[in-house]
């Protein structure tokens, strides 16, 4: 739940935050509607999703070295830092050569292109959604080292839990074309892909609700499917 404006942290706390906290803190029933689904999806989903996840941890172990699980260090919900959880798409230690990836990005292993194509590797993502570190819809979390960029107006996307999918990740798709061939790739991102994607992060929470929720998970569903162009 959202609490009270002098709870909030104090670097949070300026006229732009303050201008989307007042319109997400009327939307009470909402809210608790997000964390009920959230926590009974998750949990339904994680029993669902268990043969199969188990079947992709064989794939990922057979077709190259190293562990299982990808996790690093993301902010969720009011610069709240957590462990974030994917299957491992790419060779192991690859994020030391950076954190942003393209798409023929030669860290990334066979197995992990598949994963990425039909966002399998965030499957582990459930138990970030069942411990409440993040949600089904959301603005997908960044690294540390990027949301001490962010301006006033962008930290209000920390209002709410970080998400798995976002109109964001729907709408916005040229991102690994913009740093497909860049000799810059975090110079590109802070400066033309992240001001983008805030735009559509923080257009959510202006028309925030429970149901939009709803239909921005089966217009991703649509989008992984390529059902939707």
């Amino acid at each position: 739940m959202i609490p009270n404006w002098e709870q909030m942290p104090d670097y949070f706390k300026n006229k732009f935050v303050k201008k989307y906290y007042d319109y997400i803190i009327l939307k009470k029933k909402s809210l608790i509607l997000k964390r009920i689904f959230d926590i009974l999806a998750s949990l339904i989903l994680i029993i669902i999703l268990l043969f199969p996840m188990i079947i992709i941890s064989f794939a990922i172990k057979i077709n190259s070295k190293g562990r299982i699980l990808y996790k690093q260090k993301r902010v969720t919900q009011y610069g709240k830092e957590f462990f974030i959880l994917k299957f491992r798409t790419m060779h192991e230690n690859s994020d030391k050569s950076g954190f942003l990836t393209c798409n023929n990005d030669k860290r990334i292993t066979k197995i992990g292109k598949i994963l990425r194509k039909f966002r399998l590797d965030e499957f582990p993502q459930l138990i970030n959604i069942l411990l409440g570190d993040m949600t089904f819809v959301g603005t997908r979390p960044e690294v540390p080292k990027y949301v001490k960029k962010y301006t006033d107006e962008m930290l209000a996307t920390l209002i709410l839990p970080a998400g798995v999918t976002s109109i964001s990740s729907i709408n916005f798709r040229n991102e690994s074309e913009y740093l497909e061939n860049s000799s810059d790739p975090d110079k590109i991102y802070l400066e033309k892909i992240l001001p983008e994607k805030m735009k559509y992060n923080l257009e959510y929470l202006h028309n925030f609700s429970f149901f939009l929720d709803i239909k921005i998970m089966f217009l991703t569903v649509l989008k992984v499917f390529k059902i939707l162009r």
